[in-house]
């Protein structure tokens, strides 16, 4: 892939890039009523969403879910959010700006914590995958942190520097993950948490991805 000079962004997928939110509450709604909870509103998810997602569920039900509970659950909601993610679509001005951040002479990737095999082939028929020079969904069990998956996917991208990296994402564990391999992070208050928890991280809080561009562009220079 050769030597890339700029600066770079790893972008996160769900509720950043892709503005799935409607989904991803349906999901949730769907599993917790596996186990016979209330449904929730997308406010209630952004102020109570954590990672690993199993705490999350803790806050919900007062204990971890067992083994089986998670199994159940876990699958309840990708079953529903590969049904309804097909109404969802790329975040507004998405496309133009990942199109700006190449033409200047940056370079992008994607790293996500939704499976592998799924994400590759949706980023691909959004029209959008040309313009990363790496696209990586999470291998594993799911519910875990990023971090892990963090120090694979910058190791693999030659010539791209940590210290000039920003990953720009919608939840606190993106920039648990940027600090993780000494990376810089913006978070997006447009996805899975609420601007007042998105605060406590310490990082740049944007509310829309033109504002976290140009946040990137700042402090990676």
């Amino acid at each position: 892939m050769g030597m890339h000079t700029g600066s770079h962004i790893v972008w996160d997928w769900n509720g950043t890039l892709f503005h799935d939110n409607d989904a991803i509450i349906g999901a949730t709604n769907a599993a917790f009523a596996e186990l016979g909870l209330a449904p929730i509103t997308l406010e209630q998810y952004r102020a109570l969403y954590c990672v690993p997602v199993p705490k999350f569920y803790e806050r919900l039900l007062g204990r971890l879910p067992t083994d089986a509970e998670w199994e159940l659950m876990d699958g309840v909601f990708h079953r529903y959010y590969t049904e309804h993610r097909v109404r969802c679509g790329l975040a507004e001005g998405a496309v133009e700006l990942l199109a700006g951040w190449r033409s200047e002479g940056n370079s992008q990737s994607l790293l996500s914590m939704y499976g592998h095999e799924e994400l590759v082939p949706l980023v691909r028929g959004l029209g959008i995958e040309a313009h990363f020079l790496r696209v990586d969904g999470r291998t594993g069990p799911s519910g875990g942190s990023k971090a892990e998956h963090m120090v694979r996917h910058l190791q693999a991208l030659t010539g791209v520097r940590a210290t000039r990296t920003v990953v720009i994402g919608d939840a606190a564990d993106d920039a648990v993950a940027a600090r993780h391999v000494g990376a810089r992070a913006v978070l997006y208050t447009g996805g899975s948490h609420s601007r007042a928890s998105l605060e406590e991280v310490g990082v740049p809080v944007v509310d829309t991805l033109a504002e976290a561009v140009a946040e990137a562009q700042r402090i990676a220079a």
